[in-house]
């Protein structure tokens, strides 16, 4: 094939699936971050088909193959800063409260090596998570304070494979672990629970199990590359704590039964349209309606909510991911992209306590290689303002109303040796 043929295929391909991703695009990720690592984060957390740094392994653990013999040391850190309001109902008419849950913080920390075929190695990273602190606010007069903080990660050990110059296979397993902190007065029973550590990093209740990955690579021609992964359904034991009911002098022991995260699956394209600019696609679905469907909470070994739980009924998301990378000179790379997905969360369950609701997100990014072998990575998400009403939130026939936008900063440093 001919390089303007290469050229022309490449052209044509990329509008198809852009085309594709397009239609019917709507919203953003529910507990899923919107990029993992910056380079991904800061274009709109596409990653499934160009090498992104050691972050590669938690979207396609395929991508570790594409760099050049050597060892590559990572650290970074994700910093989520929602800005999350209620309308509540008092004798006075609704007011709006904003949560006190302003920023929450993820590292991670990775090593990989690659020795001619094989790639393998490390990494720990955040998976996602929600959470809102509301103090005393939703709780009718009472002075309980009502909040929420829920966080998955993973340990990863990948290895992958160049099977051709063209193909590259990966298989990861994955140590994954969930922790929940929670203060809440039950709705049906007026019983208030509470298990929280208030840690910036931890929760109260924790449980941890075992999940697994698979990537591929396929570089098509010298400009244009498609990937794809799979991500099981974690394997996590139930969630367990300490705390009490209704006042410190009643402890209780917690327990969340089956919280998981869910299956997920995805593919993309990268198309190196000039030496200096690169453009990437990817879509993936995320299978919310497996592991989401009630809040199972146990009290002493009793079901607090019946043996069904409460009702959450998230839906899956299908998710678009978009982004551009231009390199400005040897050693600055910009980065710009647009992440969005439909809205998991249906009115009927919409809580305070779990506002996943935000919708598309604006993303900006920068690579900096300050040294030979050292590069520090950086980017900014922006999710704009996405308000959504439970008819029946407050009550039957009392209706409340959460609004959620959200910024998400991302820094990572990497020492290539």
């Amino acid at each position: 094939m001919s390089t303007k043929q290469t050229v022309r295929f490449s052209a044509v391909f990329f509008s198809v699936i852009i085309g594709l991703f397009l239609s019917d695009a709507d919203a953003t990720n529910g507990m899923d971050l919107d990029g993992y690592g910056a380079v991904a984060a800061g274009m709109g957390g596409a990653a499934m088909a160009y090498d992104n740094g050691n972050a590669g392994m938690m979207s396609n653990p395929a991508t570790l193959g594409l760099r050049p013999d050597g060892t590559t040391a990572g650290i970074g850190l994700t910093i989520l800063m929602p800005h999350v309001t209620a309308t509540i109902p008092t004798p006075s008419g609704p007011t709006t409260e904003n949560s006190a849950g302003t920023h929450y913080f993820m590292p991670n920390f990775s090593l990989i090596q690659k020795t001619g075929r094989w790639t393998y190695g490390l990494g720990v990273y955040p998976q996602g998570g929600m959470g809102s602190e509301w103090g005393d606010r939703l709780s009718g007069g009472t002075g309980l304070e009502q909040r929420s903080e829920v966080g998955f990660g993973r340990v990863l050990l990948p290895l992958a494979v160049n099977v051709t110059e063209a193909l590259t296979l990966a298989a990861q397993l994955e140590y994954a672990w969930a922790s929940l902190d929670l203060k809440m007065i039950n709705p049906a029973t007026g019983a208030y629970y509470s298990f929280s550590d208030n840690n910036a990093f931890t929760g109260q209740a924790t449980g941890s199990g075992w999940a697994y990955s698979l990537g591929a690579h396929y570089q098509i021609n010298p400009v244009l590359a498609v990937g794809a992964s799979y991500h099981s359904q974690s394997h996590l034991g139930d969630l367990k704590g300490t705390g009490f009911v209704n006042s410190p002098s009643d402890p209780a022991d917690f327990r969340v039964q089956d919280a998981q995260w869910p299956e997920t699956f995805g593919a993309g394209v990268a198309w190196q349209v000039t030496a200096r600019l690169m453009l990437a696609a990817d879509i993936k679905r995320i299978r919310w309606s497996q592991t989401l469907n009630a809040f199972r909470l146990d009290v002493n070994g009793v079901p607090v909510f019946g043996p069904k739980g409460a009702p959450q009924n998230w839906r899956d998301q299908t998710v678009y991911l978009l982004g551009g990378q231009y390199q400005l000179s040897r050693a600055l790379i910009l980065r710009a992209g647009y992440n969005t997905a439909n809205n998991p969360v249906p009115d009927s369950t919409l809580n305070p306590l779990a506002p996943a609701i935000v919708e598309s997100q604006y993303t900006v990014g920068l690579g900096w290689q300050f040294l030979p072998g050292q590069r520090i990575e950086t980017s900014v998400a922006y999710a704009p303002k996405v308000s959504q009403t439970n008819p029946n939130l407050y009550g039957p026939g009392v209706a409340g109303t959460v609004s959620h936008r959200q910024m998400t900063a991302h820094i990572d440093y990497e020492y290539r040796f």
